[in-house]
């Protein structure tokens, strides 16, 4: 066999190999893709195409184009206290279950007894099912007979409505994520513990207080960490959903799942972007519009977290980082 032969061979050796090799990565891939395109991209060419339609689930859909998205920012007074509300979840929930959790996860990094008791108790209420948590929660803050104001009774304090006061029904919530911030906690606590200790003697050595030592050491290693839990408490807001429907069904007298009023009890103050998109889709079937509104929180849920990344060059540091 001459050479030219032995080299024409070994091309097709070579080029079989490399098509057994995609087709191996192919069959391992498949299961992903099939799901991904049936769970994820047909999904979404399905609202992007129905949120051009007037669709409410027995007749077939009508298209009227961009009358969804016109209505949307232009007549529906609804849709600003939406915004408005899940605004307030952003502004301030995300902020108060990241401190929280990097609070307690740096108090359990500098104790020495007990760690293992304190990080469970602080875990635990991560592990309770959402709605169980919130029924808890009714229960717990119930103005009538409920614990917390039966306490402030006995000591002569008259306690407020809580999840019944339009003033209150946010902040009660709030109480309720931060409660349940355990997820957080671990991997803030992984990331407190695994600052370097040299830098933190170092640091010491120089004279460098606690405030001094978190500020300057501990935050900047941490803040990839820091980057991560605010954008997925933010995504998270965006998406709050379970816990307001649930608290404001029970709190207007009705059981878990079941709306006896207009969802957002009180006045609307637990009118959430998706609760309202539930509302529109599932209650008086406007699907098309849902649809729009679906597609518009997407834009805005990328275009918030493409934002916080960018900024985060600012702020965020990374080991190696030459700037």
């Amino acid at each position: 066999m001459s050479s030219e032969a032995v080299a024409t061979a070994r091309r097709r050796a070579r080029r079989r190999s490399h098509w057994r090799r995609r087709r191996t990565v192919a069959l391992l891939l498949a299961p992903w893709a099939i799901g991904f395109a049936a769970f994820f991209v047909y999904p979404l060419i399905g609202s992007a195409y129905y949120s051009m339609t007037h669709y409410d689930l027995l007749s077939p859909p009508q298209w009227v184009g961009f009358a969804n998205y016109k209505f949307m920012f232009t007549e529906d007074p609804q849709i600003w206290t939406a915004v408005k509300n899940t605004l307030w979840l952003i502004v301030f929930m995300v902020p108060a279950q990241v401190f929280f959790a990097l609070g307690v996860a740096m108090l359990i990094a500098r104790a020495r007894r007990g760690v293992g008791v304190m990080r469970t108790i602080f875990y635990l209420p991560a592990l309770a099912p959402i709605v169980a948590s919130t029924l808890a929660f009714v229960y717990l803050f119930n103005p009538a007979n409920g614990p917390v104001n039966t306490i402030l009774s006995a000591l002569g304090i008259e306690g407020p409505l809580w999840f019944n006061s339009p003033a209150l029904a946010k902040p009660t919530l709030t109480l309720l994520a931060v409660w349940s911030v355990g997820n957080t906690l671990i991997i803030f606590l992984a990331a407190v513990l695994d600052v370097p200790a040299h830098l933190l003697e170092s640091a010491e050595l120089d004279g460098a207080g606690r405030w001094r030592r978190f500020w300057h050491v501990t935050l900047p290693t941490i803040s990839p960490v820091l980057l991560f839990a605010v954008v997925i408490g933010v995504i998270d807001a965006m998406q709050y959903f379970t816990q307001a429907y649930v608290a404001a069904s029970v709190a207007q007298g009705g059981q878990a799942g079941e709306s006896l009023g207009a969802l957002g009890y009180p006045l609307d103050s637990t009118l959430f972007y998706p609760i309202y998109l539930y509302e529109q889709g599932f209650t008086r079937f406007n699907m098309g519009y849902a649809s729009a509104m679906s597609m518009v929180m997407l834009v805005v849920a990328l275009s918030v977290t493409l934002l916080i990344l960018r900024n985060s060059r600012r702020w965020v540091h990374y080991q190696g980082d030459s700037r």
